[in-house]
């Protein structure tokens, strides 16, 4: 089931209930009512999962000892400058449990908040949009945060009232507004954009995201790629990469390269990327190896085949190829220090000599 990233955000609310509870009735109430309020909400989730799952969940603990915390820090310091600071100081720690979360691998924050979203399936690129979220959250926040701190300096007390109390509704706006800017941007950028699959390391299929996604080095979705070397004798057949192209251009390549389309499979895949790049309708191919490669820019889960016996002709499409021709293995050789082929292909290349050497 898609998700919105509103819907992600009003299912992950119930995981931020204690710790509103406890600034609101800090507020209203005063410290000690406001922890009270909010541990007894914390207890109540953790009678909640022990009734339901027969375990205790431990993000429920983590839940609680982030409000301990927040306690504490209020009554240490719940007079003259310090009660003024205490604002800023807990809007700090909300923004390094956002921040940890958004720049590492271990996402506390939708972790603890997964157990409000049962039946509600993420896909990499959903998570991924989720996480870039989190990131400008973080950095409102953050912002936020120092200036509420240095309210508590200023000697106009509107200020820090403002900055104290309707200041977060109205960050909370700022972000609202900046998320609905940015999601109608991304769907009028990507209307007309080609989109890819996203699959596990299996080669499962988990989702799909748009081509200049998987590949803005930051995203490094999955996404399956098919290759094809054409051997003859001891040739391998390569092809150029154009100069236009993003990634490696101008460099000697697999003879057969390219994307799976939504809805392909990966036969389908490899029989129109050869038709495609180099006009061979009819071949045999086996598959070589299946591996996952890393660059700077994307990470791909490659197909590679390989056809040997091959005596037709070659017809390749100049927008996709600037030339192509059989390299000897010896040609290879010679020039493999040279920075000429990609380096997709010379990881490869071992596997696919190996195999001329048994022919």
């Amino acid at each position: 089931m898609n998700t919105s990233r509103a819907e992600i955000f009003k299912r992950m609310l119930p995981g931020f209930i204690p710790v509103i509870a406890f600034i609101v009735a800090d507020e209203v109430w005063g410290t000690i009512t406001g922890l009270l309020v909010a541990i007894g909400i914390g207890v109540a989730e953790l009678a909640y999962s022990l009734i339901k799952y027969r375990k205790i969940d431990r993000f429920v603990i983590l839940d609680i000892g982030l409000l301990l915390a927040l306690g504490g820090i209020s009554l240490i310091f719940d007079n003259d400058i310090f009660f003024k600071i205490k604002p800023g100081i807990i809007n700090l720690i909300i923004t390094g449990l956002i921040g940890y979360s958004a720049f590492s691998e271990n996402n506390i924050v939708l972790m603890m908040s997964k157990r409000y979203m049962k039946g509600i399936e993420f896909n990499p690129y959903q998570m991924w949009l989720l996480n870039e979220s989190m990131v400008r959250l973080f950095w409102i926040l953050l912002v936020y945060s120092v200036l509420t701190l240095g309210s508590a300096f200023v000697k106009n007390k509107v200020v820090w009232d403002f900055m104290a109390g309707p200041g977060m509704f109205v960050v909370f706006g700022l972000f609202m507004g900046i998320e609905w800017l940015s999601k109608r941007s991304q769907n009028k950028k990507f209307r007309n954009e080609d989109w890819v699959p996203l699959v596990d390391e299996e080669g499962n299929v988990t989702g799909q995201a748009p081509r200049s996604v998987v590949h803005n080095g930051k995203s490094m979705l999955l996404h399956p790629v098919v290759h094809l070397h054409v051997v003859d004798k001891n040739r391998i057949y390569l092809q150029k990469r154009q100069l236009t192209k993003k990634i490696q251009p101008g460099k000697w390549d697999t003879a057969v390269g390219g994307h799976v389309d939504p809805g392909e499979n990966i036969e389908q895949a490899l029989v129109r990327e050869t038709s495609e790049e180099i006009g061979i309708k009819r071949f045999n191919a086996s598959l070589l190896k299946k591996y996952v490669w890393e660059s700077s820019v994307e990470r791909e889960l490659v197909f590679s085949f390989i056809t040997a016996g091959y005596n037709g002709s070659f017809s390749i499409d100049k927008n996709e190829v600037a030339e192509a021709r059989y390299w000897s293995v010896a040609e290879i050789d010679e020039n493999i220090d040279k920075d000429i082929f990609t380096p997709n292909f010379l990881h490869e290349y071992p596997w696919v000599k190996q195999v001329l050497e048994k022919m």
